[in-house]
């Protein structure tokens, strides 16, 4: 892709539709094992499962568009994944954090 004729837009959107090769029941449990951890790193405790998954799938979002500037996250399994939610949903909560605290 040559950069200097691509717009910003066509950059993201090119991004935002690799898929990993994990499916939607996984997400969901991929998601209430990150936002666990996560909230085990951040915060010392989890939020109950439905808002575990809510993170962990969040911060999956945020992860996975942040690494794909660095790495071809579609090529991503399992661990992969969770690897990337789990880096998400701390980036998440700790934003949240400093939100919440000013």
């Amino acid at each position: 892709m040559n950069l200097a004729s691509g717009t910003t837009m066509e950059l993201l959107a090119d991004r935002s539709t690799t898929l990993t090769n994990v499916g939607w029941l996984s997400y969901i449990v991929i998601g209430a094992i990150a936002g666990w951890i996560a909230g085990k790193l951040v915060k010392g405790s989890g939020s109950g499962l439905l808002m575990n998954i809510v993170i962990g799938v969040i911060g999956a979002l945020i992860g996975g568009f942040l690494l794909s500037f660095f790495l071809n996250t579609a090529e991503g399994g399992w661990w992969f994944t969770l690897f990337t939610a789990v880096l998400g949903s701390v980036i998440l909560l700790w934003g949240l954090g400093k939100v919440q605290n000013k």
